[in-house]
């Protein structure tokens, strides 16, 4: 009889060692439309001017997180498509931190600073909108993996880009990509505000809990 409880209590004591180990190990994160880098990705140095005519560099990064996008005001459909949606979904990113969303113009010849303050004004005054010559756009845009290409002639030019967003952590760190996805065979791929909202926070919680 005395054996059996011994055995018993041992097993008991495994027990617990083997559901402590499994809760301290940390989970993998079950994201719904990003890919997060299995170590924070640096970002190139970069020099940039916001809508207010200010410079934007690395050091704006520091001490808030940042959601970059790229496109340029004359878009279409993409860009103010993507714009109304992070409008919407804005107060539900930014609810449980400091978060910055920078809409990155890769077309400097069109987009001037009252151009890039009148469209972040219409959308949220709160957006940063930023852009540089394209000899200081083509390393960034590279770092955050982002590509682009101007396409056309004449002044009715478009612009292929990227339809991404890259995370951008408050040590001015890439953290993850997040990617539009089409859950419908044939159906145009796109980012969902709930599976956005649902990975930044995530992600966003696990660096900052540890």
């Amino acid at each position: 009889m005395k054996l059996s409880w011994i055995i018993a209590a041992i097993m008991l004591a495994s027990a617990g060692a083997w559901a402590a180990i499994q809760f301290s190990q940390p989970k993998e994160l079950q994201l719904q439309t990003s890919f997060e880098f299995p170590t924070p990705q640096a970002i190139a140095p970069f020099s940039l001017t916001d809508q207010h005519g200010k410079a934007f560099t690395n050091d704006d990064l520091s001490g808030k997180w940042s959601l970059f996008f790229i496109g340029y005001t004359s878009c279409p459909d993409v860009c103010p498509t993507t714009m109304g949606k992070l409008t919407a979904a804005y107060p539900s990113l930014s609810e449980h931190a400091d978060l910055q969303v920078i809409f990155l113009s890769v077309d400097p010849q069109r987009d001037s600073t009252d151009t890039l303050l009148n469209y972040a004004n219409f959308f949220n005054p709160e957006f940063v909108a930023v852009t540089a010559e394209h000899k200081q756009l083509y390393p960034i845009t590279r770092s955050l993996g982002f590509v682009y290409a101007m396409v056309g002639d004449g002044e009715d030019y478009q612009v292929d880009h990227s339809a991404s967003f890259a995370l951008v952590s408050p040590q001015g760190e890439k953290v993850a990509i997040i990617k539009p996805k089409s859950d419908t065979p044939g159906k145009l791929p796109q980012i969902k505000n709930s599976a956005l909202i649902h990975d930044v926070n995530a992600l966003i919680a696990k660096y900052e809990n540890g």
